[in-house]
Parts: C-alpha cells; structure tokens; sequence
C-alpha cells in the first residue's frame, strides 16, 4: 500500500528530501490508483515491465509483488540510494535499478531483443511519468523497441495532446507519431489529492497498447513533420512546396487519393496519411 501523505512527509523529512519541483516528484499516495495502473497494464507474473522515476518505489513494490521484474531509472540521487537500501535486498534477482536520465535511458538499463531475434520481445512500461519529460521520453521510446503496452501517468493536457484526433487544435506532431504505432485504449482519471505533493493539475493515466502492426516514423521524416506542426496555420501545399522543392515528388497525388486539399492544414490531416506520406519519401530516397 502507498504511504499516506503523513507518513510520506516523514519519510522525506527522515531522507533529508525536499520534493523537487523540476523533476515532477508528486508520489503517489492513493493504492486504489496503483491498483488500477497494474490492472490496466495487465501485470501478470513474469512480465517485464519498464518504470521511469520510481522515486519512493510504492509503483515498484507493487510490479514486484505481482511478479514482474522490474527495470527502473531514477535521476534522484537520494531516492536511488533509497530504493537500492530498501528494495535491492528483497527483489534481487527482478529489480534492475540504474541511477540517470530517463531522457538518456528510455528504457532504463534494459536491453530489448531485437526484432526477428526469436527472443521474447513484449514489455511494458508503468510510470508515474514526470511530467516535465513526458514528450520527450515518449518521442524517444517510439523511435523502437516498442513495448507492448503502457500505462502513464500524466497531465491531463498532455495525455489530450496525445491522444487528440485530427481536427483538434491539440492534436500535433506526437499525436501522429503516438497513434501510428499506439491504440488509444480507456484510461482512468486521477485528482491531485492522489498525490504528496499536490500537483496544480489533475492528471491520468494514459493506457496504450501496440497496433499489430505498429509503424515507426524514420528520424528525418519526423523531423520533417515536426517542422509543419511548428507552423500550424500554414496550408500543407505550400509547406511541402517549401520543403520538398523537387516537382517530381508525388505527395499532391497521395493528397488527391485521399480526398485532401493542397489548402488543408497539417492538424487536419489523419494519422494514415501521414504514414503513407512517410512510405513514399521511403520509398524515393
């Protein structure tokens, strides 16, 4: 069970921890919402599952209770040495606990076999995720491995921003990269009472599982669809006329095949376009 906000603030105080701001600590206080994170995730025993920031380790032990093994990273040099002192000795041979930046280490200390391998590859990340790395981690784990599924907790805003749909002014460059890989399944909402301390918004828990068939945008052509986000009021025509300068390049006829029009802004655009768009640069390279 999560300690209570009491009994958190007391074990910060015997830490000689103050809670910072800049790497997202709120922990989490509430057990029915670690419940439901392990629920949603489908923990089962002999899962892997990776986790960001474990801070307190009150997700950790319940993956670990469940039978996971457990790949974490913590930036935190205090809750490192923590969760090495007070989980290491108990779960020595599932907890995996590497000291750095998520940013550096998406998935932690762990290394996912290689497509076509004919090792297991599924692997799941649960993460009270903080919520100043959110996008950035997520771009970098969708460049691959994939796991199969994830359960993060996040801002409400952000978790929207990724899981909006064409048409929406949330919806950008990570929506696109997200759902060409991820189904958005049904997530739960979570106060910020859930939570030592309070953040000033409420959050949720975003719930992804892999599309069987999941595709994963090459790093220039991500690159290339952040720059037409970036500039959202612009007409997709004179973006790629912009960018694509060579007449030769058939994206018109991809937007004609698709009923779109020269004058249609990226945010209007669907995910399936964008990954054709994708297949044909592919393919002309």
């Amino acid at each position: 069970m999560p300690l209570s906000p009491t009994a958190t603030r007391a074990l910060l105080a015997t830490l000689g921890h103050q809670p910072k701001r800049f790497l997202g600590q709120n922990f989490l206080v509430d057990g029915n919402i670690v419940r439901k994170s392990l629920e949603l995730a489908e923990v089962r025993p002999g899962d892997t599952v990776i986790e960001i920031g474990p801070g307190l380790g009150t997700l950790t032990t319940a993956l670990l209770e469940a039978g996971a093994s457990v790949w974490a990273v913590e930036r935190d040099r205090t809750l490192h040495a923590y969760l090495s002192e007070q989980l290491c000795p108990r779960f020595p041979d599932h907890f995996n606990l590497l000291e750095g930046d998520a940013i550096d280490s998406p998935l932690a200390s762990f290394a996912a076999p290689a497509p076509g391998s004919g090792s297991p590859s599924d692997f799941k990340v649960v993460a009270n995720l903080p919520y100043a790395i959110a996008t950035p981690w997520l771009d970098a784990v969708l460049a691959g491995p994939l796991p199969h599924r994830l359960v993060l907790m996040l801002q409400k805003e952000a978790a929207d921003r990724y899981a909006a749909q064409p048409g929406s002014k949330s919806f950008g460059a990570i929506s696109v990269f997200l759902q060409a890989a991820y189904a958005i399944a049904p997530g739960h909402k979570v106060a910020s009472a859930c939570f030592y301390p309070r953040p000033d918004v409420d959050s949720q828990l975003l719930h992804l599982v892999r599309k069987p068939a999941p595709f994963v945008f090459p790093a220039e052509v991500k690159a290339l669809i952040r720059s037409c986000f970036q500039q959202r009021r612009k007409q997709i025509g004179a973006l790629l006329r912009h960018r694509l300068p060579d007449e030769s390049l058939p994206w018109r006829e991809l937007l004609q095949s698709s009923r779109l029009s020269e004058q249609v802004r990226p945010e209007a655009i669907p995910v399936d376009w964008w990954v054709q768009f994708s297949a044909l640069l592919s393919r002309l390279a």
